[in-house]
């Protein structure tokens, strides 16, 4: 039995995996990160294709221009911040919608996370002989192979459109320079889409295997289960005391309004219900505290010390024990027994006067 609570064969509880996105630990896979990004990227060069070209076709008739005139050591700053500005310029451009396409990568997978836990300097990783255990273990073999033979599939897909498309060569060198442009640019985006299709392929199939391991390293065991339960609840000792006390508080104010009751109901002696009815506040009368056995008892008590009049009706006062709890006002089904019973109490009352 403590093998079995010791096995850890338990889904991740909400709080496990929480504590766990709190410490930076994720299901992230990299090829989904680098999938999101290598596909806004070729999109985004092929949307600025066109400005690219234009921007680079200026700068290059500027520096043939330059070439036909006596460039002395004056020019050389303001042609450098030229060429440098433009290449800025287009590298910006590109750069940041793939920056920000690497974030929502991430993001898609496990959402927004931020915490300072992985920057925080740990000792035990300068440990050079556990770095080498880590550097040729089981696990890094593995990842080297998946990467070996997702590049070999992908180059070959791609190798294989490209040298399909070399056996049109002969016939696309008799078109105008325009369309082989045209001719060129398609084939090298359905080789780019291709290899892209290919790596979502390896994606999906390594982002599902990383949220299975992520899930299988947090399982738990019964027994951390049982601890995380009675940490979140509390220990049930200390759980039972409070109910204790809360039962105990309750009752103590119960008591305290019997002596404002207009009459008790008794079973006679198992069940007793202490009765009130204010005709300026409430509507109906209300059932202000109720007791079976001990606590009847202790309620008749002190009706009798408060000269608070107590009537036998067996019927009545299982009925009202059962079906409504302290400060409710009572149900329709019993208006009539009740008014019964406070009239005969009304009655009582001033036959004493």
């Amino acid at each position: 039995m403590a093998s079995d609570d010791q096995e850890k064969t338990e889904e991740p509880t909400p709080k496990k995996i929480d504590d766990a996105r709190k410490e930076g630990n994720v299901p992230k896979s990299q090829d989904v990160s680098g999938l999101f990004t290598l596909f806004i990227a070729s999109l985004t060069l092929l949307a600025l294709l066109s400005f690219f070209r234009e921007e680079f076709f200026q700068l290059f008739q500027h520096l043939l221009q330059l070439n036909h005139s006596d460039i002395n050591q004056k020019d050389i700053v303001p042609i450098a911040i030229t060429v440098i500005k433009t290449f800025l310029l287009t590298a910006v451009i590109f750069a940041v919608p793939v920056a920000i396409a690497g974030i929502l990568g991430a993001f898609a997978q496990f959402g927004f996370i931020f915490t300072t836990k992985p920057l925080v300097p740990d000792l035990k990783k300068l440990d050079p002989i556990k770095g080498l255990g880590n550097l040729f273990s089981l696990k890094k073999a593995i990842e080297g192979l998946k990467v070996t033979l997702k590049s070999m599939v992908t180059l070959a897909v791609g190798f294989y459109l490209f040298f399909q498309f070399i056996q049109e060569l002969p016939t696309v060198t008799l078109f105008p320079l325009f369309q082989q442009m045209e001719w060129l640019m398609e084939k090298v985006i359905i080789i780019a889409f291709s290899m892209i299709f290919v790596t979502f392929i390896f994606a999906i199939a390594d982002l599902l295997i990383v949220r299975k391991q992520y899930f299988d390293k947090l399982k738990m065991s019964k027994q951390e289960v049982r601890d995380e339960y009675k940490n979140l609840e509390g220990d049930p000792l200390i759980k039972q005391k409070i109910r204790q006390i809360q039962m105990e508080m309750s009752q103590k104010r119960m008591m305290s309004e019997i002596p404002t009751a207009d009459v008790v109901v008794t079973n006679p002696t198992h069940y007793s219900i202490a009765l009130r009815y204010d005709k300026e506040r409430d509507h109906v009368p209300r059932v202000v505290a109720k007791g079976v056995d001990h606590l009847a008892f202790k309620i008749r008590e002190i009706a009798v010390k408060h000269r608070i009049e107590i009537v036998e009706n067996k019927p009545l006062a299982r009925g009202l024990y059962k079906a409504v709890e302290v400060d409710e006002f009572i149900p329709d089904e019993f208006f009539q027994a009740v008014a019964e019973v406070l009239a005969y109490v009304y009655k009582a009352e001033k036959d004493k006067r």
